[in-house]
Parts: C-alpha cells; sequence; structure tokens
C-alpha cells in the first residue's frame, strides 16, 4: 500500500506547492545579430547573409517555472544586397509571445544547472518603411523561435536565439524594388541572434532555472503519516474493530463487539453475550453430562479472560457476579479442578494503592466462591495491579485461571 500510495502523495503536494516557490518572475532580454529576409523580393535581389542588422529587447514575466509571457520589440535594417542596390528598408515590430521553458518541462536539471533551452511563439502589429516605398506598409505577423541559454550568473544568462517572422499583407518586397502579389502570408523574415536575459528580483534564482528539489522532509512526513494510518487500521484483537476506533483495544477474539469495539454484554454478566450462550448451552446445567472436548473448550475459554467479574471504580466488591457464578458451577462439575483468582486495577492513583486493590479483589471473589460450596484449598488469589492495556472499565476486573 504504503509503495503505491506515497509516490502519489509525494507529486501531490510538490505540484500543489510548486507555484508559491522563492524564485524571481521578470527578465529583461536584450539581443542582437542578423536579419535575413527570404520572400518576398523583387526579381534578381536578394540579401546579403550575415550582414543585414537585427535588434529586440523584450520583458518577459513567468507563471511559474515552465510557462511565461514576453512583450518584445524588434528592428531589421535591411542595406546590404547582393546586387548592391542602394535601397534601405527597415522594418518594425511589436509582438506578445508566449514562453516554454523546456529545460524544466524535460527536467534538464537532471543532468545540467547551466544550460537551458526556451521555445517562444506568438505574433503582433509590424511596419515597413525606407527607400522606394511609398509610404508605410503596415502588416500583422505570427513569429515563433528557440533560444538557447547558458547560465553565466544567478542574475545573467547568454542567450543565443534563431527566430522566423512571417507577415501578413505585406504590400511590398523587402527591397523596395516593386510590389508583392498580396497573398494573405507574405513577407518571411530569418533572425539570428545573441544577447542577455538579465533576471531582477530578490531571490536567489529566476523561474528560468527553478527547479522543485527532492525534499526528503515531504517524503519522510508523508512516509510517517502513512505508517500512522497503517498502524490505525490494524485489528489487534481481531475483533473486526481498527484500532484507532477501537475503545477496547484487547477483546478476546470471537467475542461479539458493537461498532466501537466494545464487548457486547447485555445483562452484565462479565461474559460475552455470544460465549455465555455457548457456555450456557454447553455447561449451565450441572446435571447434563459434559464431553472431555466441550471441557477442555470452555477451560480453555476461562484461562483465556472469556470469563470475568468487573469492579466499580475503587470497590473491592464485584459490580455482578454472574461471571463468578458460573466458575462455582463450573468447579463443582469437576471436583478435581482448581482455580486462581487474578485480580486487577485501572492506572488511576498510585502503583501501591492499586496493587493492594487488586489482592482485595481476588480475595473477595475467593470468599464468594468459598461461601457458595468449594473448598478454600481448591482456590488461591493473586493480586496482579493494574492492568494498563486495557480501558479502564475493564481493568477493573477478576479473571480465573483453572488448574
Amino acid at each position: 500500500m504504503k509503495k503505491l500510495t506515497l509516490p502519489l502523495l509525494a507529486s501531490l503536494f510538490v505540484f500543489g506547492t510548486a507555484t508559491a516557490q522563492d524564485y524571481n518572475k521578470w527578465s529583461v532580454d536584450l539581443n542582437g545579430g542578423f536579419a535575413k529576409p527570404a520572400r518576398t523580393l523583387s526579381s534578381g535581389y536578394s540579401a546579403e547573409t550575415f550582414k543585414n542588422l537585427h535588434l529586440d529587447g523584450g520583458v518577459r514575466y513567468s507563471f511559474n517555472n515552465k510557462f511565461g509571457l514576453k512583450a518584445s520589440f524588434g528592428y531589421d535594417k535591411l542595406d546590404e544586397w547582393t546586387n548592391k542596390i542602394n535601397n534601405e528598408a527597415n522594418h518594425y515590430r511589436t509582438s506578445l509571445e508566449g514562453v516554454v521553458n523546456l529545460g524544466r518541462v524535460l527536467n534538464f536539471e537532471s543532468w545540467t544547472s547551466v544550460f537551458n533551452v526556451q521555445a517562444h511563439a506568438g505574433g503582433g502589429y509590424s511596419w515597413l518603411k525606407g527607400d522606394g516605398f511609398t509610404g508605410t506598409d503596415n502588416m500583422a505577423h505570427l513569429m515563433a523561435g528557440l533560444t538557447g541559454q547558458v547560465k553565466l550568473h544567478r542574475r545573467v544568462a547568454l542567450n543565443a536565439d534563431f527566430t522566423v517572422i512571417q507577415n501578413a499583407q505585406q504590400n511590398q518586397n523587402w527591397d523596395g524594388v516593386s510590389a508583392t502579389n498580396r497573398s494573405v502570408f507574405q513577407g518571411t523574415m530569418f533572425n539570428a541572434t545573441v544577447g542577455v536575459s538579465i533576471y531582477l528580483g530578490k531571490h536567489a534564482q529566476h523561474a528560468d532555472w527553478y527547479a522543485e528539489a527532492k525534499d526528503n522532509t515531504i517524503i519522510e512526513e508523508l512516509s510517517n503519516k502513512l505508517t500512522k494510518i497503517e498502524n490505525d487500521l490494524k485489528d489487534s484483537d481481531n475483533d473486526g474493530v481498527a484500532d484507532y476506533l477501537d475503545l477496547e483495544p484487547n477483546t478476546p477474539a470471537n467475542t461479539l463487539v458493537d461498532s466501537k469495539g466494545r464487548t457486547i454484554d447485555t445483562n452484565n454478566s462479565g461474559i460475552a453475550d455470544n460465549i455465555e450462550k455457548y457456555i450456557d448451552e454447553k455447561y449451565g446445567d450441572l446435571n447434563k453430562p459434559v464431553s472431555s472436548d466441550d471441557a477442555a473448550l470452555i477451560k480453555d475459554l476461562i484461562n483465556k479472560g472469556y470469563v470475568a467479574a468487573y469492579f466499580d471504580f475503587d470497590k473491592a466488591q464485584p459490580s455482578t457476579v454472574s461471571g463468578v457464578n458460573f466458575i462455582v458451577n463450573y468447579l463443582k462439575n469437576n471436583p478435581s479442578a482448581s482455580v486462581e483468582v487474578i485480580g486487577y486495577a485501572d492506572a488511576t492513583g498510585n502503583q501501591q494503592y492499586n496493587n493492594k486493590l487488586s489482592e482485595r479483589r481476588a480475595n473477595a471473589i475467593k470468599d464468594i466462591i468459598v461461601k457458595s460450596g468449594v473448598n478454600a484449598s481448591r482456590v488461591s488469589t493473586k493480586g496482579a495491579g493494574v492492568d494498563s492495556a486495557s480501558a479502564k472499565s475493564l481493568a477493573r476486573k477478576v479473571v480465573f485461571k483453572i488448574k
């Protein structure tokens, strides 16, 4: 049970507390690199690779250590062409992107605390203007990219990013020489950059690098709780009632009990009803012969404590004598048998007093047995002191041992 339950509880606990951890959530991302327009370009025109400038910056907020949101601004300066034209185009964009921290999603922390990868995607508004353009070409765009990270310091990470931007309804080619065919998605731009992430906040680390530690304290607490549950569910006296509900945790086996584990003894005879019924059927009539098997079983029931006399608090005389009467009948029906009367007290009061009280209770029961016609030589007594294993009402008792 514990092998299956403990990991489940631990997982639920960690999931439930992950968003409340102490890590920074804000960062500023600054990048610079190259812009490469792919389409649409006028016939015979293309941009130089690794020569056209790209700059971007953004502010990012991490909802937790796996997901975040970024607002950014980007700029592409296109002035290097393979055919050496002098046209300059300036492309601007503002974007809102969702960010997925793949390093935490894929548990990079299991093998590195320095390298990380993020994926980002979103869209926004962009515009294009420059030499050869009439006015400003206003567009919407979609974008997606991957960012590799190297942690330099708890406040700084080095980034290398590759992003694809796809404009919608771009009216003119990137070079400004001619117009596009104005398809729905027209104008593709690639950006390759390096830069830094600067982490803001008072905590020791940022969500980019925060990983839930394996908290052995949590595991230990859950283990202790499960152990307690398992112990509570034990039924030490085999009466069908778990220990944590059992008000009489030492009920003899096979005794009828209620939902609280209390012996069902409706006539307060000191003998459980089902045991009393059995004994009465087998041994209630002194004139009725008893088989050797039944006699042996009844002796065993007596010696296991199924027959007892109980006492009120601080009293030496029994509150009921049914159990005593049964012992008298047994002894009269078995002339060769003798009995030891064993007295107990509950834990209230000092030990010396309780020892004497247990002796007085044993002697009081002996007096009743002897006055009922049993020779005193067949009855011995013993004061056993405190019965700490029983509930108080059950500890105040006398039990019998047939010899």
